[in-house]
């Protein structure tokens, strides 16, 4: 994210790098000297991710840290939509900064992701209680999700449908695809009335993708999934009057909160998945998973914890 940034920033700020300073501004007087002055904290900042001044920078509130003698704060970079959010951990005389993650050691390592989704009552297969979770945050007219679902669908569903849960979250990208939201919504609608049929939904949409409009999706949906177990009436007045905007907008809102920013995002036990994994490195890590909490049981379907995932092209 960080250069996005930066790329973006040189792009699209009437031609000025991040390296290249306004003329207006002025040069800090002093080198910074106290990383609990938020002023110099940030001069430190912009050195070190090299941020110019198109790009605002947010110093959140200093706060006791995990780490004994640490303060730690956020510190975030945005420019036009794009946003890049770092910890830093500040000794409490101000002289020495950390940048990075605290881990307690007793403790899944994955636990703030794992802590910020609630899959309860998502789109769901294979077995319920199983010891590795698998939470995909996606987008029904996104072409890598649909290469990402065909993945989950048939390689899991054949070789782990007794070790893994799987989970649906929807996320669509409204501003690149105009149907994602309505398509999110019938999927809802449809799960609503039968968590079976949901799938059925599922595998069709992204199989057709070609074949939507905005115009014509909700006639497709309706028509398609009037014999597949589902009242076509109700499903039609769901859809119509967006009855299942509350849930696809809360999927957004813990997506997000897990750091996902892109479509497909998959994250096994709270672990982002690389992008691009295919499937014998994403199997290495199930199996791995698989023998770590024969030991912890501190993740999984049945840990008490909630999860975000993402597929087929995956992010840090």
């Amino acid at each position: 994210m960080m250069l996005i940034l930066l790329v973006v920033a040189g792009t699209w700020a009437q031609g000025l790098s991040p390296l290249e300073p306004k003329e207006k501004e002025v040069a800090k007087a002093v080198p910074p000297t106290n990383a609990l002055d938020k002023g110099d904290l940030e001069f430190y900042v912009r050195h070190l991710f090299v941020w110019g001044p198109q790009i605002n920078v947010e110093i959140g509130e200093y706060k006791e840290s995990a780490v004994p003698g640490m303060l730690e704060v956020d510190v975030t970079g945005r420019f036009d939509k794009s946003a890049q959010k770092s910890t830093f951990y500040v000794s409490k005389d101000g002289q020495h900064i950390l940048q990075g993650t605290s881990f307690k050691i007793a403790d899944n390592p994955f636990r703030a992701a794992l802590d910020k989704v609630d899959n309860t009552g998502a789109p769901a297969f294979g077995t319920e209680g199983a010891s590795v979770m698998i939470t995909a945050f996606s987008d029904f007219q996104c072409p890598y999700c649909a290469k990402e679902a065909k993945l989950l669908r048939s390689q899991l569903k054949d070789e782990y449908s007794d070790k893994v849960r799987v989970y649906f979250r929807d996320f669509p990208l409204t501003q690149m695809h105009p149907w994602a939201l309505t398509a999110a919504i019938g999927g809802q609608c449809v799960q609503a009335q039968s968590p079976e049929a949901f799938w059925t939904y599922h595998d069709w949409v992204f199989e057709n993708q070609k074949t939507f409009t905005p115009e014509n999706l909700a006639t497709k949906v309706v028509e398609f999934m009037t014999d597949k177990g589902v009242d076509a009436a109700k499903l039609k007045s769901c859809i119509d009057s967006r009855e299942t905007l509350k849930v696809v907008e809360m999927s957004l809102d813990e997506g997000r909160a897990a750091g996902v920013n892109s479509t497909p995002t998959v994250f096994v036990n709270g672990r982002k998945v690389p992008a691009g994994m295919q499937w014998p490195q994403l199997k290495s890590v199930i199996d791995f998973e698989l023998e770590y909490q024969k030991v912890t049981h501190n993740s999984g379907d049945d840990c008490g914890c909630s999860l975000d995932i993402s597929l087929p092209g995956f992010e840090n």
